[in-house]
């Protein structure tokens, strides 16, 4: 998508392609299916740290949560962000 937008042409766009942009679901949908890959990746590394399972699942847990709302919040600022459209 961003080398797409570096390829376009320096036409102006119109107001209508402007105005469409993500919705928030299709955001929390990418927050969710990213959060999960990311998830693994906390839950494995952090057992391979602890050795522990559940201190483990517990440190994946709360990463699960905050990083999700972060992420959420992160695509709908850039969503706001008119460069690059």
């Amino acid at each position: 998508m961003i080398a797409q937008m570096l390829l376009k042409s320096k036409e102006k766009s119109t107001y209508k392609e402007d105005a469409v942009g993500e919705k928030p679901i299709r955001s929390v949908a990418k927050a969710l299916s990213w959060r999960v890959i990311g998830t693994l990746d906390t839950l494995i590394v952090s057992y391979i740290l602890t050795g522990e399972m559940a201190v483990a699942a517990s440190i994946a847990s709360v990463d699960f949560l905050t990083k999700m709302v972060l992420y959420f919040f992160h695509e709908r600022l850039w969503n706001s962000i008119k460069w690059g459209k």
